[in-house]
């Protein structure tokens, strides 16, 4: 008889609350085609939330007439309330929209008038440049610099565009080793020859 009673009063309780609703959906951009990650999706009033995945994709309980607020960084806030449904899962499709600034440009000047900065160019004094010459190098600091100077973004391109094609070339088969080919120890020899003649 208790247990009767206990299982009454439960689903009395249980009738007075409302209905949860899996809500689920894709944040998208106005012109993206695969979803916003990292988009803030919370219910204010509740105090819980989440965050879109990599597509996009949410997933969250939420309870009829909840209000959700939408945001993410450069992009508007947006705004939905649950509707009342029977149905226990809702799938919705947001997109959101830039949030673009336009600020207005600012000319930065060293000096707070046009006439003080004539006037310091008149009185500029530069030195002459009697070009480069050879007493203005020095041979250790040059050799320090082409052992230490890193590589621009030139030069890294055509190393990693070298080591690129040497793989493809050793793709099929070990590296050639020049030492082990008959031919060029017989060129070896003849140009000793030669050098001796």
């Amino acid at each position: 008889m208790v247990f009767v009673a206990l299982t009454s009063n439960t689903h009395v309780c249980a009738q007075g609350q409302k209905k949860i609703i899996q809500l689920s959906g894709i944040i998208l951009g106005e012109d993206s085609v695969s979803g916003i990650p990292g988009v803030h999706v919370y219910v204010p009033k509740a105090g819980r939330g989440t965050t879109s995945n990599r597509v996009g994709y949410f997933s969250l309980p939420v309870l009829p007439g909840d209000e959700l607020v939408v945001s993410a960084i450069g992009y508007e806030k947006q705004y939905f309330k649950v509707p009342d449904s029977d149905k226990d899962n809702l799938t919705i499709i947001i997109e959101l929209v830039s949030d673009v600034t336009y600020l207005e440009s600012v000319d930065i000047m060293p000096f707070p008038t046009e006439e003080i900065f004539k006037e310091a160019l008149v009185a500029l004094n530069l030195p002459v440049d009697d070009g480069i010459t050879s007493s203005s190098y020095n041979e250790d600091l040059l050799a320090l610099m082409m052992r230490t100077t890193p590589y621009d973004g030139a030069l890294n391109y055509r190393y990693s565009q070298e080591l690129w094609a040497q793989s493809q070339a050793n793709r099929f088969g070990p590296p050639v080793n020049p030492f082990l080919n008959p031919f060029n120890w017989a060129n070896f020899f003849k140009s000793l020859k030669r050098k001796k003649k």
